[in-house]
This record gives C-alpha cells, sequence and structure tokens, in this order.
C-alpha cells in the first residue's frame, strides 16, 4: 500500500507533528504546496493547522480526490485551543464539513491535537487578527470558554506539542 503524510503548516507545530509521524512511521511527509496528485496512494494522512476556523490547505488537498473505494484517510489538525472540549472539536468538525465533501468526511478518521503559538513570529496579519480576538474575548470574561486559551496565551511564546498525541494516529495507520 502506497502511503503518504501531507501537512499544511504556517508556524511550525503542525508540521512537526507530520515529520515526528514521518520518523515514527518511514512514510515520506511532504508539504501540500507540493503535492500535485494524492489519487495514487492508498493512504493519505492529512494534517493540517487552524486558522480562524479553518483547516489550512484542506480543501484544496482533497478536491480532487475521486474513488475512496480502498483508500484510508487520516485527518489531523492541530491547534491551540483544546480538543477535549466538546465545544472545540464540534466547531473543528463542523470546519472540516466545510472544507471537503461529504462522502470524505464520513470516510475519515479524525483527529486533533494541539499546537503551539510564538507571538514574536507571527506575521503583522496573524498578529491583528490575534489582538482584535483577544479584546473581544477579554470583554466576555470567563464565559468565552473553549477560547480562553487565546485569552490566557495572548503575547506569550507557548508550546502544547506532545509527540504522545501521535500513538492513536500510529495504531489507526497500523490498523490495516
Amino acid at each position: 500500500m502506497s502511503k503518504i503524510i501531507i501537512y499544511a503548516s504556517c508556524y511550525g507545530a503542525t508540521k512537526s507533528y507530520a515529520l515526528e509521524l514521518s520518523k515514527i512511521t518511514g512514510i515520506d511527509a511532504i508539504s501540500y504546496k507540493d503535492v500535485k496528485d494524492i489519487n495514487p496512494y492508498d493512504t493519505i494522512i492529512y494534517f493540517g493547522a487552524l486558522y480562524a476556523g479553518v483547516v489550512k490547505g484542506l480543501a484544496k488537498t482533497f478536491r480532487s480526490l475521486k474513488n475512496l473505494e480502498h483508500k484510508k484517510i487520516i485527518l489531523v489538525t492541530v491547534g491551540l485551543t483544546d480538543p477535549s472540549n466538546e465545544a472545540t472539536r464540534n466547531s473543528i468538525l463542523k470546519s472540516i464539513q466545510s472544507q471537503v465533501s461529504k462522502e470524505i468526511y464520513q470516510h475519515a478518521k479524525i483527529f486533533h491535537m494541539r499546537g503551539a503559538i510564538d507571538y514574536s513570529k507571527l506575521k503583522f496579519a496573524h498578529k491583528t487578527l490575534m489582538s482584535l480576538l483577544y479584546h473581544f474575548l477579554k470583554k466576555r470574561s470567563k464565559e468565552s470558554g473553549e477560547y480562553q486559551v487565546i485569552v490566557d496565551t495572548y503575547q506569550k511564546n507557548v508550546s502544547f506539542v506532545d509527540f504522545k498525541q501521535l500513538d492513536d494516529v500510529v495504531k489507526e495507520i497500523k490498523n490495516d
């Protein structure tokens, strides 16, 4: 079976998960920008960073996927918010549903992992967006729930990256 790990990362946390999985499994990892055609692969493992409620590169990568029969699709989202929070998970799942076909969504095994943020490395547009979001959420105080992490980590360098989160993905890959 031919397998590939595809990642869409902006600041590196998502890429680090994909490269670590590549080391663990021996499966090649490649940026979504460099993938020409995913149809030849039997197993497609996609790591996508969450930005402003969108899984980076997901729609573009899976747009041309044909025949799902005999394919294993594993989608892994990486974001700052805590995926153990039900509202966070539901929000992420809605985002995925809006970006891929119903068939792909129903066929895929979906995992969520926590990422990182380093405000000193953010591009100007992202800093501006995070500032606006921070001030909006701060006014809402603790009622912001799933997004409280944005208030708590504002202007900080924080990493929730934990490669042990890959264990379930490795099990799923081996479950052929």
